[in-house]
């Protein structure tokens, strides 16, 4: 078992809050992908749950000024909410491209990064519930990290591939920044579980 200072515990209610808007703006990038239609629309909302993100963030960040005890260490605190919230950052910055650059067919291994990247955000979400009360932390963070390797895989593999069959090269640039931005919120989704195991193995 995890052993944490018996204080203030809300810390762990409002992670857990936010590891399920990151599954909210994980869910909307995947139905993106899956029906790619009212795309303006779509991305609005995900960029409304990255603003929901910033205030829970800001909240925590608040919060941690105002206690004098944390049931963690509160640079442990404060690097969690960053980089809980730099997965949303990440999903949202993806989506900014695909306005920007008005892509109107992303190639099918966007889609299949949105898949890990949920993935990724269902196993944050039970890490982090997880946290205050069981030692099964570990086992999602490995879980996490092996998703992580398996989006870098199709990241590469999909740019190899722009690489051998775009004909145009300022779409072959749009298309590899989208790509890009994807695997980069796989990797963020990574840190967090990186934070994760360092609160455990502190506290174990």
């Amino acid at each position: 078992m995890v052993r944490f200072i018996p204080k203030d515990t809300s810390f762990f209610d409002m992670f857990a809050e936010m590891s399920g808007n990151l599954i909210d703006a994980a869910r909307a990038l995947v139905n993106l992908f899956a029906d790619y239609r009212d795309v303006e629309a779509k991305i609005e909302g995900i960029r409304k749950i990255e603003h929901k993100g910033d205030e829970m963030t800001h909240s925590i960040m608040r919060k941690l000024n105002q206690t004098f005890i944390t049931p963690f260490d509160r640079e442990d605190i404060h690097t969690l909410a960053s980089s809980l919230d730099d997965v949303v950052d990440f999903i949202n910055a993806a989506c900014a491209r695909i306005i920007m650059y008005r892509i109107t067919n992303p190639p099918p291994e966007a889609g299949t990064l949105a898949r890990l990247i949920l993935a990724q955000s269902e196993e944050l979400q039970k890490a982090v519930t997880n946290l205050q009360k069981s030692d099964h932390v570990l086992a999602h963070c490995v879980e996490i990290n092996r998703l992580e390797n398996e989006a870098d895989q199709v990241s590469r593999a999909a740019i190899a591939h722009l690489f051998d069959q775009e004909k145009d090269p300022i779409n072959l640039i749009k298309i590899k920044e989208l790509l890009e931005f994807l695997e980069t919120a796989t990797d963020k989704a990574e840190d967090v579980a990186d934070v994760l195991e360092t609160v455990v193995l502190k506290n174990a």
